[in-house]
């Protein structure tokens, strides 16, 4: 059995994952809070430590069979908002976005660690980064924060899972920029929340944004690479 385990497959790139790794033969567990597939199971991940139960859980039976020869865990589940300066959010509004972007982020990988840590299978975890980890951006003080903690997460798994009889490898992979509903989040926030936003809407005029359908192919080739654990990667460079 070849296993994919992923978070945020709703929509966009974590729906196109979903698609492509069932075509790939892959069974598939997906988290996420509209859970729309036959294999979803609903997770609110503003509320981090359902999300630790609840992906417990469901990862429990799976992890108990022998059958499993491949596991590839995809961490996707984010979400921008609020956007704007952080000093005009409501403490509440802070905490979710944290929560959901960072702290149930790191839940999830670490109970897909937990189940599976002693199963022989190759194993690939994959953190779904951005260049907003890398450069920080007016408006997105807290998605910023998340990825750069998630990135440095990622470095540091790496380094633990070296330690281990049977590691997983763990990357982070930088997605680019994609037509999805985030996008058209990002273009319609104001000038005054997000000074950057008519970059966004150059990218779409242009034609630069890529799909979601090439994107998750890049991401399935990296997995079927061997790549350095700890290592971060740009899913253009696998186009």
């Amino acid at each position: 059995m070849k296993l994919a385990v992923i978070s945020g497959g709703s929509r966009g790139l974590g729906a196109e994952l979903c698609r492509q790794c069932v075509d790939a033969g892959f069974e598939l567990l997906e988290f996420s809070r509209s859970a729309p597939h036959a294999f979803s199971v609903a997770c609110d991940f503003t509320d981090s430590l359902s999300v630790a139960r609840i992906v417990a859980e469901h990862l429990a039976p799976l992890a108990a069979r022998t059958d499993l020869s491949e596991l590839v865990v995809l961490s996707n589940a984010a979400m921008l908002e609020p956007i704007g300066p952080v000093s005009r959010q409501a403490p509440a509004a802070v905490q979710a976005n944290l929560n959901a972007n960072l702290v149930a982020a790191i839940l999830f990988m670490g109970e897909a660690v937990r189940a599976f840590q002693q199963h022989p299978a190759r194993k690939t975890l994959v953190s779904l980064s951005s260049g907003a980890a890398l450069k920080g951006r007016a408006g997105w003080s807290l998605y910023c924060a998340a990825k750069a903690g998630l990135d440095n997460f990622i470095r540091a798994l790496a380094l633990e899972q070296a330690l281990e009889a049977a590691p997983f490898r763990a990357l982070s992979v930088d997605p680019g920029v994609m037509d999805t509903d985030m996008q058209a989040e990002i273009r319609a926030a104001s000038a005054e929340d997000f000074p950057s936003v008519e970059r966004f809407h150059a990218l779409l005029r242009e034609g630069e944004l890529r799909t979601p359908q090439s994107i998750a192919g890049a991401i399935r080739r990296i997995v079927a690479g061997e790549h350095e654990g700890g290592a971060r990667l740009v899913a253009a460079d696998f186009l």
